[in-house]
């Protein structure tokens, strides 16, 4: 039976944009997409803890090194620049072949820029 975890989260990430002329999609820091285990094109949740807004996007790599967490599309009527966001990634898992994971929890600074993994 496939059951659907949590893999990484990254947690109090602050909104640096929110285009809304854009086909849609999130933009994050390649370094916090490493951090994360994110790839490009990957189904995140985005919850806005600023708001309480929650939605479905995918992934763009944004350049490394910047904080970059861009709302694109339409997404970007549920988020204004400053606002606080956790970006969730899951995994399905057969729990009769795999053990279940511990997710990584990566937590902002105000910047994006010096993260922490949360343990």
């Amino acid at each position: 039976m496939l059951r659907c975890f949590l893999k990484s989260k990254l947690h109090r990430m602050v909104v640096t944009q929110a285009e809304l002329d854009y086909m849609g999609s999130i933009t994050i820091d390649r370094n916090l997409m490493d951090m994360a285990g994110l790839y490009p094109n990957e189904k995140v949740l985005v919850a806005d803890i600023t708001t309480g807004n929650r939605f479905e996007t995918y992934v763009l790599e944004g350049k490394p090194g910047t904080g970059v967490i861009c709302i694109n599309g339409a997404a970007a009527k549920l988020c204004d620049p400053g606002d606080r966001v956790i970006i969730l990634q899951f995994v399905w898992l057969d729990i009769d072949k795999e053990s279940i994971l511990d997710p990584v929890v990566i937590v902002a600074d105000d910047s994006n820029l010096n993260p922490r993994e949360f343990s």
